[in-house]
């Protein structure tokens, strides 16, 4: 696997996540990039590194999508075709896979040789994030065991609870 920069495409494996996008109707997109999130949100304290390069990409197009996020991809990096409306939904899911990819337990958190790219790389990620916050809301918020190093195991109930109500409310 090659990565070449700190941006949400810049690993072959975003590239490739969005070339499996190509062909696939509006709601074959929605399911793959719901599945990217899901794929993160369920694995419990430890994302796989591979599954969080596909949320961070996934959440990415999705905050893209959204009207004055500043969240611009370049057409080289996104699909050749425009994304489908998407539920609002996948909104929520995708914040919560960030904030996984983001935790203690996340392969991207530790994979940088140079701290400055990790450091850029995690502002980048937050601004995906944040760009992806309700209309008429500031930051999300944060549950207090989000951040603090051992509660990781409250914070995953707090979060799979989270993520089973945004699996409902997408029905």
């Amino acid at each position: 696997m090659g990565t070449w920069g700190t941006g949400p495409f810049d690993s072959d494996l975003a590239a490739d996540f969005v070339d499996e996008l190509e062909g696939l109707n509006s709601q074959k997109v929605i399911e793959l990039l719901e599945r990217a999130f899901h794929r993160v949100t369920d694995s419990g304290a430890r994302v796989d590194g591979g599954d969080g390069t596909e949320a961070v990409a996934a959440a990415a197009l999705v905050a893209s999508t959204v009207p004055g996020s500043g969240i611009v991809i370049d057409p080289d990096d996104g699909p050749g075709e425009p994304l489908p409306q998407l539920p609002l939904a996948l909104r929520t899911s995708a914040v919560l896979a960030l904030q996984c990819v983001l935790q203690d337990g996340s392969e991207l958190l530790t994979g940088w040789v140079d701290s400055a790219d990790a450091v850029q790389w995690r502002h980048e990620v937050q601004r995906i994030a944040e760009a992806l916050r309700p209309i008429g809301h500031g930051k999300y918020p944060r549950h207090k065991n989000w951040t603090r190093a051992g509660s990781r195991e409250q914070s995953y109930e707090d979060l799979s609870e989270l993520h089973q109500t945004s699996r409902q409310n997408a029905r």
